[in-house]
Order: C-alpha cells, then sequence, then structure tokens
C-alpha cells in the first residue's frame, strides 16, 4: 500500500479506534471519556485542554476525526484489556498500527511487531509494515 493511502486510511480509521473503546469499555460514554481524558495525561499521550463529554466522544467515534490523543489513548487502553480485542476493520487496524508506532519508540520494524501483544502478531503486521513504511518517509513526526 503506497504510504500516502495508508495514512488516509489511519486517519479514517481513528474514529473507529475511538469507537471501539467506548463499544468495550465498561461504564457510561461520559466515564469513558473522563478515563481516556485522565489516561493520556498520565500516561504522556497527550494534554487535553478539556475532559471531552461523552457526547463528544461518541462524535468523535461516529462523524467526526478524534484529536490524535484520544486515539493513541484508545489503542493503549485497548491493548491492556483482558478480552485481548483486535481491529474490526482495515482502516482500524492501519489506526493501530499508526498509533502503537506514536505511542512508543522503536529501533525497527521488528522490535516494533515483537512489541505487540501476543494476539496481535498476526493481526496487525500487514497494518505495522505500512505504518512502519510510512514512517520511513517521516510522515509520522
Amino acid at each position: 500500500m503506497p504510504e500516502s493511502a495508508f495514512y488516509a486510511k489511519a486517519m479514517q480509521g481513528a474514529s473507529r479506534l475511538v469507537g471501539h473503546w467506548l463499544l468495550l469499555g465498561q461504564a457510561t460514554p461520559d466515564r469513558l471519556a473522563m478515563i481516556l481524558a485522565d489516561t493520556a495525561r498520565l500516561a504522556k499521550l497527550g494534554e487535553p485542554e478539556v475532559t471531552p463529554s461523552g457526547d463528544m466522544l461518541s462524535k468523535w467515534s461516529d462523524e467526526e476525526r478524534p484529536p490524535l490523543w484520544a486515539a493513541r489513548t484508545s489503542l493503549f487502553l485497548l491493548v491492556q484489556m483482558p478480552s485481548r480485542p483486535i481491529p474490526r476493520d482495515e482502516p482500524e487496524a492501519c489506526a493501530w498500527a499508526y498509533c502503537w508506532l506514536r505511542n512508543r519508540h522503536f529501533d525497527d520494524f521488528n522490535q516494533a511487531h515483537e512489541a505487540l501483544p501476543d494476539h496481535l502478531h498476526e493481526t496487525l503486521k500487514p497494518a505495522l509494515e505500512w505504518a512502519w513504511a510510512d514512517k520511513l518517509t517521516q510522515r509520522l513526526i
């Protein structure tokens, strides 16, 4: 996949990634929005100026592109869930891979791939390869 197509898919999938958090999180949308913003601040994945409402979180998951901190933090939370969720489609997989590389520093593709939770190794490998190629072209800066 050309890097430009990857980036477009990753940005399209960002709302699906936030939606996945909204779907699997076990709390009200307002509480999930608060958890997302607080986690972003604590894990240093972004600095939300304000804590979004549950309605805003729903908009981000349906129609609006979420801020990058929300997508990055959604991935951070999803990969820690005991239910071991996986991306539901290719755009969401691209968003997962994009955020995976944005959340942590890796020296090479193999290191990034091996750091994934075991249940994501095969599922995310193609998208992670595209994300790594995108990173090499400096788009991920």
